[in-house]
């Protein structure tokens, strides 16, 4: 595609990430997305001068109440009705997708602005049943293939990786040391929508000290809850514009993958290598990486198949989901945003690519190559 008919994301908007029957636990799915939706249409307005006609709102959504999270969000956020909602579930990179779906459709030919993004609410998830017995989710695969959880598969990854705790734990320190750092010195602020008096996301502060004394989650195992990231209350969303719009992000690339259902955790890394492919870059072009963070052994094997360096300052710059939280659907949406603003809000110059990205249970990969435009 031409890049001057990429679509362009002009806005984007996510709520502080709350951990899981804390501050945000009063909250139901519609609610957190309708706060990033009327956020994010807000800003485009400022960017055409305008009130945004809205042709769709997608969300990913993977575990909430059904009854069409992104049509409830619409609704709430005072859209009207004839105003559709749509909501995506490709698990953890829901909220991405949903980004995708958007784009494509402008891509296609439908030139309406569309509001796009993630949300999750895991304190209000109603309890899934069965047989009469509860279940803590429903099967990524069918009988006869693999079909770990996700904490198993991220174990199992260690050990297929010959993945030492120490790298590990090193990981998720620095994750959480950037994202103390770049909440001391405000960069996320233009992003966040505060809501229930939380301010910014609340799982930031592990140290490498206090990690390296947390017991391992399976006998013999490396992976801790400290290498895993906290399940999270959020939302995000962004406006997708057709180009020359206005500023921001124009989406280059995009592509969804599979890979052994046996070890998800790497599906990230063939859909950014097949997604810059797609968009005839390289890795060294790529000046922002947002690569979910589910556990810093999925994290770092993805990084290492990609042939990125653990410590390179293009990933996760300011923390990735080890510190600020995993709100599951939403988590692909969340990525967007930070690129949004390490990218566009930051001032880089136009040309300039991030990617962002998500490894999927199931054994599926998403990644997405966008590139400023001023």
């Amino acid at each position: 595609m031409p890049s001057d008919r990429n679509p362009v994301i002009i806005a984007a908007r996510r709520t502080p990430i709350g951990t899981r029957g804390r501050a945000l636990a009063g909250l139901d799915v519609g609610q957190l997305g309708a706060a990033v939706v009327r956020a994010a249409l807000a800003d485009a307005a400022s960017v055409t001068g305008a009130p945004v006609a809205v042709a769709d709102v997608l969300l990913g959504n993977c575990m909430g109440p059904g009854g069409n999270p992104g049509r409830i969000a619409a609704l709430a956020a005072g859209l009207g009705p004839d105003v559709p909602g749509g909501t995506v579930d490709r698990q953890c990179g829901s909220g991405l997708a949903a980004v995708l779906d958007a784009a494509a459709a402008i891509r296609a030919g439908d030139e309406r602005m569309r509001v796009a993004g993630g949300v999750e609410s895991p304190s209000t998830a109603p309890v899934r049943m069965t047989g009469g017995a509860a279940y803590d989710r429903a099967a990524f695969t069918p009988p006869g293939f693999p079909d770990p959880g996700m904490t198993r598969a991220a174990e199992d990854l260690a050990a297929h990786d010959d993945m030492p705790r120490s790298r590990q734990d090193a990981h998720a320190a620095r994750s959480h040391a950037r994202a103390g750092a770049a909440l001391a010195a405000g960069r996320f602020g233009a992003e966040l929508v505060p809501l229930a008096g939380l301010r910014h996301d609340d799982a930031i502060g592990g140290a490498e000290p206090l990690l390296r004394r947390l017991p391992a989650l399976f006998p013999g195992g490396t992976v801790t809850a400290g290498t895993s990231t906290r399940i999270g209350d959020g939302a995000a969303a962004v406006v997708v514009a057709p180009a020359g719009t206005g500023p921001g992000l124009a989406v280059r690339a995009a592509l969804v993958v599979g890979c052994d259902p046996a070890l998800p955790g790497i599906g990230a890394a063939p859909a950014i290598r097949s997604a810059l492919h797609a968009a005839g870059a390289t890795i060294a072009d790529v000046d922002a990486f947002e690569i979910v963070e589910a556990f810093a052994a999925q994290s770092l094997a993805v990084l290492d198949r990609v042939g990125v360096d653990e410590e390179d300052p293009r990933v996760c710059a300011d923390g990735g989901a080890l510190a600020l939280g995993h709100p599951w659907g939403a988590s692909g949406a969340v990525a967007v945003v930070r690129l949004f603003s390490r990218l566009v809000r930051a001032h880089r110059p136009a040309g300039t690519l991030g990617v962002a990205a998500a490894s999927v249970g199931g054994g599926l990969g998403i990644a997405m190559v966008v590139e400023v435009v001023r």
